[in-house]
This record gives C-alpha cells, structure tokens and sequence, in this order.
C-alpha cells in the first residue's frame, strides 16, 4: 500500500509538471470568460489606445501568453478574459504581443493588492484624424471604455500613435495640436478630466525608413515628447536604445517589453497614489 501511495503522488506531479509545461509553450488552453471573470467590482482599469505599436505587432513568445494574476483584458466581445497576448484584435492576422502585459506588470509589482482591467481599443495603421470625437475609433473607444468601467474606476490611458502622421510635415507640426484637443475630448466623455495619460514616443527605426516614407517622424517625437509641457496629468516614455523587428516601424519582442515597463513608471510617477511609500 506505501508503494502504490507513493505513485499516486508521483502521478500528480507528472501531471502537474506536464500541464506547467504545456501553459509554458501556449499549449494549454486559456481559462474562459466565465472561468476568468474578474472576483469583484473594484479593477483598476487602462484605456490601450492608439496605431498599431500600441496593438502590439512584436513576436508572441511562451512568457507572453502566461496568465498574470489579478490582470485582465476586455475582448472584442466586451469579456474579462486572461491579459494574455495578443491582447488586441484590430487585425487578427498580424496581432501580437504588445506593451500592455509589461505595463500591467510593473504596477502589479508596485501594489500586488490591486486588480487591473486593460482594455484593449487601438487599431492598426490609423491616423489621429481618425480618432478625433465623431469618428468611429472614438466612439467605440468611449463605449468599450464606459462598459469596462460597470467593473471599476478609470485609474489611465495609455497612447502610442503617429506613425501614420509622419508621412505628412503638415500632420506632424500640428500633432500636439490635434491631439490635446482629442484628448481634452476624450476625457469629459470618459468623465475623468484629470485621469493620467502616459505617450510614447514612436520607434527611431522610422528616422532611416527607406524611400523617405516617414520623413517627418522626427518632427512627431519632438511635438510627442512637448505634450507633458502643456497638457496637464500626461508623460512621456522615450523609446531610446528600442529596436525595429527589421520593418522600421514596429518594435521587436524584447523591445516592446522594455516599452511596456517604461509606461508602467511613468504612469507612476503620475499617480503616487498607487504605490504610496510608507
């Protein structure tokens, strides 16, 4: 009987090593809506809003799809499921890992005690014309935002875009411009007028695109990194050192990580609320 006891629990471990091991690779399945809705009404939730960085277009690998606890996603279907990447569903075909995991990690690490609710509203290869109020990014931005916020309070928006504004010289210099007036928009629509904005600057790959096609990107980084001088409650996340996943444009796995954890504490040094120090 020992000997038969003993396997039995031998057995087990095979079997949970096993089922580890297939999470590890992306194997496992991921638990469900229902099996991961969030235990309360009180998530901590961030608006992932902008172009196709922002949705995330980097290499998924096995870290990425692993379940991080108390962090959540809202899915097409307006669902808390697992914040597992691809978090963003704008193009199923190119979707990848993106900035927000890394992001909801570092506040994680701040204040394990909360529970954060991403809430994934960024398309691909769209200009800041298009997100500006009356438009359709806009508005399902507001009504995805509103649903997600029956499960908690609105504590940031994170937004990475311009991409598509450096072809223009004309869409670059009046970028701050646009864009405090879509922001200003956005939060009276949201209800939070002071809610923190954390943007990011775009990958410096675009300055050698060939043929010239984003000219004008260095003129967008500068008028991204003027926006925390005249907007107030926003920062700014520089992308020095970041790398291209060899198209210029997107950053690569490791890079957009390294991103993530920089929004993290810049959205920290926003809101000292979050990991008061005793």
């Amino acid at each position: 009987m020992p000997n038969f006891v003993h396997f039995l629990k031998w057995r087990r471990a095979l079997c949970a090593l096993v089922v580890s091991l297939l999470v590890a690779v992306g194997l496992a399945k991921v638990p469900d809506s229902g099996t991961a809705a969030p235990p309360d009404r009180n998530l901590n939730l961030f608006v992932l809003a902008g172009q196709s960085n922002m949705a995330g277009r980097a290499t998924v690998e096995p870290q990425d799809r692993v379940i991080i606890p108390r962090v959540y996603s809202f899915n097409k279907d307006m669902k808390w499921v697992p914040a597992v990447d691809p978090l963003h569903f704008d193009d199923p075909k190119r979707a990848g890992a993106g900035l927000g995991r890394t992001f909801a990690k570092v506040l994680e690490t701040a204040n394990p005690s909360l529970s954060i609710g991403l809430i994934p509203c960024a398309v691909g290869a769209t200009s800041l014309a298009q997100w500006q109020r009356g438009g359709k990014l806009y508005a399902d931005t507001v009504r995805r935002t509103r649903e997600a916020m029956k499960w908690g309070k609105l504590r940031g928006i994170l937004w990475h875009q311009g991409e598509g504004e450096s072809l223009s010289e004309q869409d670059a210099a009046t970028y701050i411009t646009r864009w405090s007036g879509f922001i200003h928009d956005l939060r009276a629509d949201l209800g939070a007028p002071d809610v923190p904005v954390v943007v990011g600057e775009l990958c410096e790959s675009l300055y050698y695109r060939p043929n010239g096609r984003s000219r004008f990107a260095l003129i967008v980084n500068e008028q991204l990194a003027m926006i925390p001088l005249s907007v107030p409650h926003t920062g700014f996340v520089s992308s020095a050192g970041l790398k291209d996943r060899g198209d210029f444009v997107h950053f690569d796995t490791p890079s957009v990580r390294e991103l993530g954890r920089r929004y993290g504490y810049a959205f920290l040094a926003l809101d000292p609320t979050w990991a008061p120090l005793h």
